[in-house]
C-alpha cells in the first residue's frame, strides 16, 4: 500500500497527532512493506526521503506569534505532490480548509480519502468561546458545526474515530461511515520502573514531597485553569501532605504560572520535553498524574502516564473515561476546582503501587501500537477493497 496522511495538526515538537503519526511511520517502516507519504506545514517548503517515508514539508504562516501551529494555506501544492505520487488511499487529518481540498484530489485521481476525526471542535474549540454568549447564539453556534461537520465527514470513504461514544455520535448526527478506532502507546519507551529521583532533584521537589503532574498543552480547552485552581486549594488545605506541581507543555495560558508559583512556591514548568525516553523519567519521578481535561477524544498521554505505572485521576465525562484501565472510580464527577482536589486526595491516599502495576498491565495489553496498527490496517483495507468495488459516500459540491 501506498499512504498518505495530510494534515495542519502538527507541531514539529510535539502533540497527540504528530506522536500518532510518527509511530504510524516507526510501525510502516519495522512492520510492513508499504510506503508512506505525510504532507504538513512548516516554516519552508522541502521534501524530504527516508527509504519508504517521504515528507513534503509546506511554508505555511503561524496561526499566531506564540503558537508552534501554522495554517496550510498552498493547497494547489498539496495537490500537485498528490497527482505525482498518486496514493492508494490519503487520511485527512484536520477538519478545515485543506480536508476538502483533500477530498477534492481524492474524487480527482479516483482514490479513497478518509478523514481522522482527531477533535470534537464544538466542544473543544467553539463552547470555549460561545460561553460568553446569550444561550440562542450558543446553541446557533454549536447547530452551525454540528452542520459542518455532518457536510465534510458525510463525504469520507470513512471517518476513523478514537471513541466508541464520538463514532456513535457522528454516526447519528448523519456521519454514516464512522468507524471507532483505538490510538495506541510505545510500550517499549514508557514502562514502569524505579522511582527517577535525579528528574525529581533536578525540578528541585523535596524528597517527601508527592508530586503531581500535569503534560500537555496550556490552553482554555485543556481547562488547565482548573487544574491550577485546584492546586491552590490543596496548598492551602490541612494536612501532612507536601504537594507539589509539574508542569510539561506550552501555550497561551502560560502566562497563568507565575501568580500561582508565587503563591504556592511548589510548582515546575518547562514547555518541552524532547524525546519518549526522557518524557518517562518525569511520569516515572511523578506520584500522581492529573488531567483536567474534560472534552478529549481519546487522550494519549493518559496512555503514556499509564503505561509507565502511573496512576491518574481527572474529570469523569469524556471520551477518555474509556480509556482508563483501572481507578475511574477515584475521578471527580464535576468540573470544579473543588471536585478536582478531592479526586486528587482519594488518589493519594489510594494503593498507588499496587493500581499502577494494574494500570501498566492493561494498558500494554490492549493499547500497544503494533495492536492498535494492526486492526487500524484492517480498516485501510477494507475501504480500498469497497472504493474498488464501486462503493462511493456522498459527492461533494
Amino acid at each position: 500500500m501506498k499512504l498518505c496522511d495530510v494534515t495542519q495538526f502538527y507541531s514539529p515538537k510535539s502533540g497527540g497527532v504528530r506522536r500518532y503519526l510518527m509511530e504510524k511511520r516507526r510501525y510502516i517502516a519495522a512492520q510492513t512493506e508499504d510506503e508512506h507519504h505525510l504532507v504538513i506545514p512548516g516554516e519552508r517548503t522541502e521534501y524530504v526521503q527516508e527509504g519508504r517515508l517521504h515528507t513534503l514539508t509546506v511554508a505555511s504562516p503561524r496561526v499566531d506569534r506564540t503558537s508552534r501551529y501554522r495554517i496550510l494555506l498552498k493547497t494547489p501544492v498539496v495537490r500537485d505532490y498528490l497527482r505525482r505520487m498518486r496514493p492508494d488511499l490519503i487520511e485527512a487529518g484536520d477538519p478545515y480548509h485543506l480536508a476538502w481540498s483533500v477530498l477534492h484530489a481524492g474524487r480527482e485521481l479516483g482514490v479513497p480519502v478518509i478523514g481522522f476525526y482527531h477533535s470534537h471542535f464544538p466542544d473543544a474549540y467553539l463552547r470555549t468561546l460561545l460561553k460568553y454568549c446569550g444561550s440562542h447564539i450558543r446553541d446557533m453556534g454549536m447547530a452551525l458545526a454540528r452542520s459542518y461537520i455532518v457536510h465534510l465527514y458525510r463525504r469520507f470513504d470513512a471517518t476513523l474515530v478514537p471513541s466508541e461514544k464520538l463514532s456513535a455520535l457522528l454516526r447519528e448526527w448523519g456521519v454514516p461511515r464512522a468507524v471507532p478506532v483505538k490510538l495506541g502507546v510505545d510500550t517499549n519507551a514508557f514502562t514502569p520502573g524505579p522511582r527517577d529521583w535525579e528528574i525529581r532533584r533536578k525540578m528541585g521537589v523535596p524528597d517527601d514531597a508527592f508530586l503531581l503532574l500535569y503534560v500537555g498543552r496550556l490552553a482554555g480547552e485543556k481547562n488547565v485553569a482548573t487544574l491550577l485552581a485546584a492546586f491552590e486549594l490543596l496548598k492551602k488545605r490541612p494536612g501532612e501532605r507536601k504537594y507539589w506541581l509539574a508542569i510539561l507543555g506550552d501555550g497561551p495560558l502560560r502566562r497563568l504560572l507565575p501568580a500561582v508559583r508565587r503563591e504556592t512556591h511548589s510548582l515546575y514548568w518547562h514547555s518541552f520535553v524532547n524525546g519518549s525516553a526522557e518524557l518517562a523519567r518525569y511520569y516515572r519521578a511523578a506520584d500522581l498524574f492529573v488531567h483536567p481535561g474534560t472534552v478529549e477524544t481519546f487522550g494519549l498521554v493518559a496512555l503514556e502516564t499509564q503505561a509507565c505505572g502511573l496512576p491518574l485521576v481527572g474529570i469523569r465525562g469524556s471520551s477518555m473515561d474509556a480509556n482508563i484501565t483501572a481507578g475511574l472510580d477515584l475521578w471527580s464527577p464535576r468540573n470544579t476546582p473543588e471536585d478536582l482536589a478531592d479526586a486528587v486526595e482519594r488518589g493519594a491516599a489510594a494503593n498507588l503501587p499496587g493500581l499502577g502495576a494494574l494500570v501498566a498491565e492493561r494498558t500494554a495489553a490492549r493499547f500497544s501500537w503494533p495492536v492498535v496498527f494492526g486492526e487500524m490496517w484492517g480498516h485501510y483495507r477494507e475501504v480500498i477493497a469497497r472504493h474498488r468495488a464501486g462503493s462511493r459516500p456522498g459527492k461533494s459540491h
